[in-house]
């Protein structure tokens, strides 16, 4: 909870693990001890907030119909949700500038999200879609959440998911 609060709070250029440490009340040693490096304990923060072990047996789950919905609602659901929302922001504005920081994000969205995802699909080139796929969910995220496009900043979210899923499922199940 410290680590995504100080990354959140100061992006990851500007956060160490001894201010983490700091504000859990803990000694750095034992940040050091239990995460390794200050990207692995900014991976572990990430993923803590997007739950990629809990969402993608839920989206994968109910089969290939509606997959583009449920992929769009889950998506929307984490940064319309204010407390997973700040990490993810910070992740997203520091992996623009940061090697370290993308390559967490890359990590995290490869392994944890799109192999899985992909590994369920019965389509050519499951892993080119399921990038496709998150690229555009990324793009919204990016214009909606950091830059603030207008409309799409204040668009209802089931607008949104309404106008996108269809996209989602033709990338995801289409041949």
């Amino acid at each position: 909870m410290a680590a995504r609060a100080e990354f959140a709070a100061r992006g990851y250029d500007k956060t160490s693990v001894r201010g983490i440490a700091k504000a859990a009340g803990v000694d750095p040693a034992l940040v050091h001890h239990y995460f390794g490096s200050k990207d692995e304990l900014f991976a572990a923060a990430i993923e803590l907030s997007m739950e990629p072990a809990l969402f993608v047996p839920a989206i994968l789950g109910a089969g290939p119909d509606g997959i583009g919905e449920r992929l769009a609602r889950y998506f929307l659901g984490i940064w319309e949700n204010p407390v997973s929302r700040a990490p993810l922001l910070a992740v997203m504005r520091s992996a623009l500038t940061h090697e370290a920081a993308a390559k967490v994000l890359r990590g995290l969205i490869l392994r944890r999200v799109l192999e899985r995802v992909a590994a369920d699909l019965n389509v050519p080139e499951p892993t080119f879609r399921a990038e496709l796929a998150a690229s555009h969910m990324i793009g919204i995220a990016m214009l909606r959440y950091v830059v603030q496009v207008e409309p799409l900043a204040s668009a209802d979210p089931e607008e949104i998911v309404a106008l996108v899923a269809p996209t989602l499922q033709r990338y995801l199940t289409e041949e």
